[in-house]
């Protein structure tokens, strides 16, 4: 575990410090993340979704169905210019987009609320992975669904049954991440 160094109270990290302490866990990741976006519609749940990829590494985005491209204006206002660490394909379906991402050596993990998914914990995240997320009302098609290797659910103990699309695809790369930095927790 990296420690961020430090004496005396806390206090927020300069430009430099974080610059390092980023380069630290870059070093320590071998493993390559992709996302699947399934017609998720909303252009500031898409710029969030790339934000957080560009974040934890994330090197490419499949933008199928009627996902906007990245180069629409609402989407670069919440991306912040951070679609450019990402290389975007854009594939109008999910299912040929599935067959692409493991044709390039990943396994495509849809994070879907379905029958006979695995708690996102227990999911199978090791590898090279592709994240396929689904339509914010709909979740993944069925075509999506019956191209996946694995499909994992977020479990929830709060009293509602869902969460927004951008914050459901920022745990599922943590917890991707997290995973292959600590395999044995």
């Amino acid at each position: 575990m990296t420690a961020i160094p430090h004496s005396g109270p806390p206090r927020q990290l300069r430009p430099t410090d974080v610059k390092r302490l980023n380069r630290d866990w870059r070093r320590r990741t071998e493993g390559r993340l992709a996302l699947l976006l399934d017609s998720v519609s909303q252009p500031f749940n898409v710029g969030s979704i790339v934000r957080t990829a560009a974040a934890f590494g994330a090197e490419a985005i499949w933008l199928c169905g009627n996902t906007p491209d990245l180069t629409m204006p609402a989407v670069g206002k919440t991306a912040l210019g951070t679609d450019r660490f990402v290389e975007a394909y854009r594939e109008p379906s999910p299912a040929a987009a599935a067959k692409e991402a493991a044709e390039e050596g990943y396994r495509v993990v849809a994070v879907e609320l379905a029958a006979g998914a695995t708690p996102l914990a227990e999911a199978p995240l090791d590898g090279d992975i592709c994240l396929a997320i689904g339509n914010e009302d709909h979740g993944c098609s069925p075509a999506l669904l019956a191209a996946v290797q694995a499909v994992a659910y977020i479990p929830q103990t709060g009293r509602v049954g869902s969460l927004n699309v951008a914050v459901a695809a920022a745990i599922a790369m943590a917890e991707t991440r997290r995973r292959e930095w600590h395999p044995d927790r």
